[in-house]
């Protein structure tokens, strides 16, 4: 499984870092906002949407290539990189805004704090509520680990749960290569970025309030067998979001667009298309 050769690297100054953002397509803007602790590769199975549309596929603030950028203080400083990354690459019209994980967080924090930017909302095995108090003590005490152990321990906890135990049988063959990119990825990201991004994912608040008022097509995936974000936060979410759709794809965990790209893939084009948003 290759990294995303096809997609062009921009390299964005924003008004305090430069980020590097990858583009690759035509027609209306698709921003694809990746998990923690990955980067944008994780979306090397969104190729075919270019066909149709403009993707917009950041490194977030100190991930990837954006390592260089600082570490992440907060979703909200990612949701406002975000939007500066659509004006620094010329995007006026709104976007449609698809996160997945963490970056299903930034994605609602984009939606409300800035509005206007959003056409429509694609939020991927993540959820609207804070961390119990259990999570941020969790989240703290995999942080101190990392700080003594390297990005190694995070791998080894991160990955057996980031995917199902039970692949459909066409997924098996490259179920390696996925587990090999994950730990690529997650090994790669700087301590220091790994351990900002787990304090800012305990700090976020709870949104299950402010996206009540979300008044753009919303559509919600999850894994059948997502451990980590499970399908009842998105069967919540569907309640709350007005009018959202909810996907809840089998034989998948937490990484749906990785391990499933075909259903994933086919699922934001109809939802765009009976939304009146495709090309």
């Amino acid at each position: 499984m290759d990294i995303i050769a096809f997609m062009h690297t921009h390299h964005v100054a924003l008004s305090d870092v430069h980020l590097a953002v990858h583009t690759h397509g035509a027609g209306r803007p698709l921003l694809l906002l990746h998990a923690f602790p990955l980067d944008h590769r994780m979306w090397i199975g969104q190729e075919p949407l270019a066909e149709q549309f403009r993707l917009i596929v950041p490194d977030q603030r100190g991930f990837g290539s954006s390592r260089s950028a600082g570490c992440p203080a907060s979703i909200e400083q990612l949701a406002d990189d975000a939007v500066a990354i659509l004006d620094a690459l010329h995007v006026n019209e709104p976007a449609i805004i698809c996160g997945c994980s963490m970056g299903g967080y930034v994605a609602q924090h984009v939606a409300i704090r800035h509005p206007a930017r959003v056409r429509s909302l694609i939020l991927v095995d993540t959820k609207l509520e804070a961390d119990t108090p259990e999570a941020r003590a969790a989240r703290a005490d995999l942080a101190a680990k990392v700080q003594r152990l390297g990005p190694e321990i995070v791998a080894a906890a991160m990955v057996p749960r980031l995917l199902t135990a039970t692949p459909e049988a066409n997924v098996v063959a490259r179920r390696g290569e996925i587990e090999a990119l994950l730990r690529r990825m997650i090994l790669e990201q700087p301590v220091s970025t790994i351990v900002a991004a787990l304090a800012a994912l305990a700090a976020r608040p709870d949104m299950t309030g402010c996206m009540q008022h979300v008044d753009v097509p919303t559509l919600l995936v999850v894994g059948a067998d997502d451990q980590i974000t499970p399908p009842e936060c998105l069967t919540r979410a569907e309640e709350i979001i007005p009018g959202a759709r909810l996907l809840i794809v089998p034989h998948a965990g937490h990484m749906t667009p990785l391990e499933t790209p075909s259903i994933f893939n086919a699922a934001v084009l109809a939802f765009l298309r009976e939304s009146n948003l495709d090309p």
